[in-house]
C-alpha cells in the first residue's frame, strides 16, 4: 500500500486553516461524525454541506457550528477517509469522531420540553386570569361558582403537564432527605389547588387557581432562562474519548490488517501514515518523521521522530510513515488517562454551591415553618380547619419563591447577552458567579496568548531566495514551511521551477534548481549549525545557508488583557508545555513574573489544585488537549472558539473572537451580575416582609397574592435588565 504526504490546501474562508488529517477506514454504520475544528461561520457551513452532499453515496450532511461537527448519513460502503479527503480539498480540516463514544444528543430536547410547558402554562394562565377578573369584579353565587369550576378545569390539567419539572426535582430532593427550592414551590402549588377545589366545592368566595397557574408560568420562565445559559455544557471527558482513533493498521507477517483500536495488544506493530494520529502509546520501531505535539503538550514546534523514541496517543505524524510498537493500549494510553483527569476534575467542580442553592437552604425551611405556624395559630384561634388551611395556602403563595426563582436566571441571561455582544459565550449556569470570585488568572501560551502559528520575523529576504524557498515549502506540511509559503504568496511571489522535489522525513524538503541542489529544513541538515531560536534554513548549492527566523505571534489584545487583569488586582500566571526559552521570552514580553515551562497536562491540573488549596480562586484560559484537565480543575475557565472540541467543551466560557481584551471586562461584568443577583434576593425578601403579615393576618385574598407575586417577579426582572446597559 502506497503512502502519501499530506499537503496543505487553501482555506475555504478567512481564518480557516488546514492541518494534516488522520486516515480512517470503512465504518460498519451509515452515520458518520466528523469534527471540523476550523469552521467558524455560515459560509463554512454552506461549503461543507454542499461538498459532502455532492459526494457519491452521501444522503445528507448537517453541520453543527456550535459543536464544530458534521453528521453525515451515507451508504455503508462510503469510507470516512474519502469524506476527510474531500473536505481537505475543499479547504477544511476534518477528523473522524467515534460516534459510539458520543452519547450526548445533538438536539436540545430538554429546552424544547421546557418551552412547550411554558407555552401551555402561559396560555392557561391568561384564560384563568380573565375568568378571575369577573370574580374580582363582583360575580356572585352560581356565576362565581361556574367561573371557579371552569378555572379548575383549565388549571388542573395545565399544571399536571407544565409543573412536572418541579414535581420531579422536589421528589428527588425529598427522597434523599433534603430540601431544595422546588419543594416549597410544589407545596404552594398543591396546597393552592387543594384549598381552591375545596372552596369551589363549598361555594366559597375565594379560590387560588389564578395564583397557582401564574406561579407555575413565572417559574417555568425562570427555569427556561436558566436552561438557555447552560445548554451548551457537555462532558469534556466524553469528547476526549471520541477523539481517540477508531481503527489502526497492524502489521501481521508483513501484511497490513485493519483492526479496531479496542482490539490492539501490547507489542503490536502499527503503521501510522503521514497526517495520521497515534492510536496508542508506543515506541518507534521504523521510520523517521516529525511529530506535532502542540495539542497534547503545548510545544510550538514539531519534534523530530526517530527509531527508539516514545510516542503518545493523540500525537500527529507529519512527514513520513512510522511503524510503532505498542507499549500501552486502551485505558492505559496517555489520552485515556487525560480523559480520566478531566472526569475527576469535573466531579470536583460539581461541588460548587450556587447562590440560588444557598438561598434555597435558608428559604425552604423558613417558608414551611411559617406556613405551618400560620395554620396552627389560626386553627387554635378559630377552630375552623377550612379557614386555617386557606390562610396557610395564602402564606405559601405570598412567600412563593417565584422572585427567587427568577433572581439568578434573569441576571445571568442579561449578563450573558451583554458578554455575547462583546464576544464571550457563557456556557455554565454558575460561571458568572464563579468568575466574580476570581483572584488569580492562569494562561496557557501556545494558541491562547499566542496565535499558535509561526510568523516570519522580518521581510528583508532576497526575492530569489524567497521564490526557491516557496517552491520547497509547497512540498511540505510542516508548520514553518506553511508559514513561509504564506509569507511569500502574500508578497505576490511565484515558486521557482524546481525538479525532483521530495520531502525527507524529519529533516525538510530538497530539490534541484538550475542544476544546483537546494534544501529547506533543519539547520543541522542544511549545514547552518545548531541554533536555539525557531528557524528554517535554505541552502542553495555551495552558498552559505540563509536563515528564516520565526516567532509565535501574540493574539490581539493579549498584552492589554494581561495588563488590565493585573491592574484589577489579579495575579497572572503563565503555565505552558513549551520550551523554557520560548516561555521565558513570552513572560518577559507580557510582564508576567510567575511562569512555568515544559509543564505536562497532569502537572498543569496539579498546579491549579495547589493554588486552589491556598484559598485562591483560579480562572484558567487554555485551548489544547493538554489544558482540558486544568480547565475543568479551575474555579472557572475560558477557551477560544478555535480550541479543540475537548478544550472548548471543558470550559465554562468560550471566547468567540481572536481578541483577548474582553476577558477583563467579563470579570467586571461578573461582579456586577453577582451584585444584581444579591439585590434581587433582597428585593424578594423585602416583598415577603411586607406581604407575609398580610397573609398571616388573613388579609391576603387571591387578588393580593397574585399581585404581590407578579410585582416581585417583574421588579426582579427589571433590576436584572439594568445590567445590559451598565
Amino acid at each position: 500500500m502506497t503512502t502519501t504526504t499530506a499537503r496543505p490546501s487553501p482555506a475555504a474562508c478567512p481564518g480557516c486553516t488546514i492541518t494534516p488529517t488522520e486516515p480512517v477506514e470503512l465504518p460498519t454504520e451509515a452515520k458518520l461524525v466528523l469534527s471540523l475544528p476550523t469552521i467558524h461561520c455560515q459560509v463554512c457551513i454552506a461549503k461543507v454541506e454542499k461538498a459532502l452532499t455532492a459526494a457519491p453515496g452521501v444522503q445528507s450532511a448537517r453541520v453543527n457550528l456550535t459543536l464544530k461537527r458534521v453528521m453525515v448519513e451515507a451508504d455503508p460502503d462510503v469510507h470516512p477517509q474519502a469524506l476527510v479527503d474531500l473536505l481537505d480539498r475543499t479547504g477544511f480540516e476534518a477528523h473522524e469522531l467515534d460516534a459510539g463514544s458520543l452519547s450526548a444528543t445533538q438536539t436540545d430536547k430538554a429546552g424544547r420540553d421546557l418551552l412547550m410547558r411554558l407555552a401551555v402554562a402561559g396560555f392557561a394562565s391568561m384564560n384563568v386570569m380573565l375568568l378571575s377578573v369577573s370574580v374580582w369584579s363582583g360575580a356572585t353565587d352560581a356565576t362565581r361558582d361556574m367561573f371557579h369550576w371552569i378555572s379548575a378545569a383549565i388549571t388542573f390539567p395545565a399544571i399536571a403537564f407544565s409543573a412536572q419539572p418541579f414535581f420531579r426535582n422536589a421528589w428527588s430532593a425529598l427522597k434523599v432527605g433534603r430540601l431544595n427550592m422546588d419543594v416549597p414551590i410544589v407545596l404552594a402549588i398543591v396546597l393552592a389547588l387543594v384549598t381552591s377545589l375545596w372552596e369551589t366545592m363549598l361555594s366559597g368566595k375565594h379560590a387560588y387557581f389564578d395564583a397557582a397557574i401564574a406561579l407555575t408560568f413565572f417559574l417555568l420562565a425562570g427555569r427556561y432562562l436558566d436552561h438557555r445559559t447552560r445548554a451548551l455544557a457537555r462532558s469534556a471527558a466524553e469528547e476526549l474519548t471520541a477523539l481517540e482513533v477508531p481503527r489502526a493498521l497492524v502489521l501481521v507477517n508483513g501484511s497490513q490488517v485493519e483492526r479496531p483500536v479496542a482490539e490492539l495488544q501490547l507489542g503490536d506493530l502499527i503503521l501510522v501514515r503521514p497526517g495520521g494520529r497515534m492510536p496508542v502509546d508506543g515506541e518507534i520501531a521504523e521510520g523517521e518523521s516529525e511529530l506535532d505535539r502542540s495539542l497534547l503538550t503545548g510545544e510550538t514546534l514539531p519534534v523530530q521522530a526517530r527509531p527508539g523514541q516514545t510516542v503518545s496517543a493523540g500525537e500527529v505524524n507529519l512527514t513520513g510513515p512510522l511503524i510503532i510498537r505498542a507499549t500501552a493500549v486502551g485505558e492505559e494510553t496517555s489520552l485515556h488517562r487525560m480523559a480520566d483527569l478531566v472526569a475527576i476534575a469535573e466531579s470536583g467542580r460539581s461541588r460548587y454551591t450556587s447562590l440560588a442553592d444557598s438561598a434555597a437552604k435558608l428559604y425552604a425551611p423558613g417558608v414551611h415553618i411559617l406556613s405551618a405556624l400560620a395554620f396552627l395559630g389560626w386553627y387554635l384561634y378559630s377552630g375552623d380547619l377550612r379557614v386555617a388551611l386557606n390562610i396557610a395556602a395564602a402564606v405559601l403563595i405570598i412567600t412563593c419563591p417565584c422572585a427567587l426563582g427568577l433572581a439568578v436566571p434573569a441576571v445571568t441571561t442579561a449578563a450573558s447577552g451583554r458578554l455575547f455582544r462583546k464576544g464571550l459565550l457563557i456556557k455554565h449556569a454558575t460561571a458568572l458567579e464563579r468568575l466574580a470570585e476570581v483572584d488569580t488568572v492562569v494562561f496557557d501560551k501556545t494558541g491562547t496568548l499566542t496565535e499558535g502559528t509561526p510568523r516570519l520575523l522580518d521581510d528583508n529576504h532576497p526575492s530569489v531566495e524567497l521564490s526557491v524557498a516557496l517552491a520547497l515549502a509547497e512540498g511540505s506540511a510542516h508548520p514553518l514551511s506553511r508559514a513561509l509559503a504564506r509569507f511569500a504568496q502574500d508578497r505576490g511571489l511565484t515558486p521557482a521551477e524546481v525538479q525532483s522535489l521530495r520531502e525527507v522525513p524529519g529533516h525538510g524538503t530538497e530539490a534541484v534548481w538550475q542544476g544546483q541542489q537546494v534544501r529547506l529544513g533543519r539547520s543541522d541538515w542544511v549545514g547552518g549549525g545548531r541554533v536555539s531560536e525557531t528557524s528554517a534554513w535554505l541552502a542553495i548549492g555551495d552558498h552559505a545557508p540563509h536563515p528564516f527566523r520565526f516567532e509565535d505571534a501574540l493574539r490581539p489584545g493579549a498584552q492589554e488583557a494581561v495588563a488590565a487583569l493585573m491592574a484589577d488586582g489579579k495575579e497572572v500566571i503563565l503555565l505552558s508545555g513549551d520550551s523554557r526559552p520560548a516561555v521565558e521570552t513570552m513572560a518577559d514580553r507580557l510582564g508576567i513574573v510567575n511562569w512555568q515551562a515544559e509543564t505536562l497536562p497532569a502537572e498543569k491540573a496539579e498546579s491549579i489544585a495547589r493554588i486552589s488549596a491556598e484559598g485562591r480562586r483560579v480562572l484558567m484560559v487554555g485551548d489544547g488537549l493538554n489544558d482540558t484537565a486544568a480547565l475543568v480543575a479551575a474555579h472557572v475557565s475560558i477557551s477560544p472558539a478555535s480550541a479543540l472540541d475537548a478544550a472548548r467543551v471543558a470550559s465554562d466560557i468560550v471566547l468567540l473572537g481572536r481578541d483577548l481584551s474582553p476577558i477583563p471586562e467579563a470579570c467586571i461584568t461578573a461582579r456586577k451580575a453577582t451584585k444584581r443577583i444579591k439585590e434581587n434576593f433582597r428585593i424578594a425578601t423585602v416583598y415577603n416582609i411586607i406581604a407575609v403579615p398580610l397573609a398571616v393576618a388573613g388579609l391576603a385574598t387571591p387578588l393580593i397574592a397574585a399581585l404581590a407575586m407578579s410585582t416581585s417577579s417583574i421588579t426582579v426582572s427589571l433590576n436584572a435588565l439594568r445590567l445590559r446597559s451598565s
